[in-house]
């Protein structure tokens, strides 16, 4: 209760300083705008509908694009990290891949699959693949050869050992790339919409900075911060569902 105190209290003196700032003449309001600007840009958008309309592509964009860049990058993970010649063979192809900056392949894609809402999908599952790939493949390859011998000892057929042993050993390690995923999947879609869109928190944002509406930057900007929260916070719940025991264990870290 402490932290959230402290927390508020900042939040406050921060939003408090800015809108003094901005009255009296401190802050340019051009360049920096104004919280109480912001919140009336902000509060105009949610009641006419249009905050709701272009949150819901993005949401749309980012959260098809995470869970199929999530899921498919989990699967190659549990399959490379079980075959270490495999994984050898496409280390470099891979490596190569993964040291890209997606953002680069935007132009790329707007030229193989159009303007559409496909294009920022695909764009977002990329990002997303690599950093749940990575994580995933770590935590296979850190899952302890022992219960994997004991249980091959007992004559276990290769999905029991997966779904026993190699699963459960590596979900943590699955949702710490997932938790790192979550504001991937917002650039990858926003940037996409930046870059080609007439729909979604991008074209929010760069329709009010064509338009030097710098309240409107800012109120796209706290829609976008919104959305990364309310993501973060579905997977922590996910995650809670999953594993259950994790959460007790960090409270009984602290407690000691």
């Amino acid at each position: 209760m402490k932290i959230w105190l402290i927390r508020i209290a900042l939040l406050v003196a921060f939003i408090g300083g800015w809108e003094l700032g901005a009255r009296l003449g401190a802050v340019d309001p051009f360049f920096f705008s104004s919280p109480s600007a912001v919140m009336t840009v902000f509060w105009k958008w949610l009641i006419s509908g249009r905050l709701f309309h272009h949150d819901g592509i993005t949401v749309t964009e980012a959260f098809t694009g995470f869970v199929c860049g999530g899921f498919v990058g989990m699967c190659f993970g549990v399959v490379l990290g079980q075959s270490r010649f495999l994984a050898e063979i496409l280390d470099p192809v891979i490596m190569i891949f993964y040291s890209l900056p997606k953002i680069a392949l935007a132009p790329l894609f707007v030229l193989w699959f159009g303007i559409g809402i496909d294009m920022k999908i695909i764009l977002t599952a990329t990002v997303v693949f690599f950093l749940v790939f990575l994580n995933t493949y770590a935590g296979v390859r850190n899952v302890s050869r022992e219960l994997i011998a004991i249980l091959q000892l007992m004559q276990a057929q290769n999905r029991h050992v997966l779904t026993k042993v190699i699963l459960p050993s590596a979900v943590s390690w699955v949702f710490t790339g997932l938790r790192l995923s979550v504001p991937y999947a917002l650039i990858g879609a926003i940037v996409g919409e930046l870059i080609a869109a007439n729909q979604g928190l991008g074209y929010l944002l760069s329709d009010s900075s064509g338009q030097f509406n710098t309240a409107g930057v800012f109120a796209a900007l706290l829609a976008i911060v919104l959305l990364a929260m309310a993501l973060n916070y579905a997977v922590k719940l996910l995650e809670k569902a999953v594993m259950p025991w994790r959460e007790e264990q960090e409270q009984r870290e602290f407690s000691i």
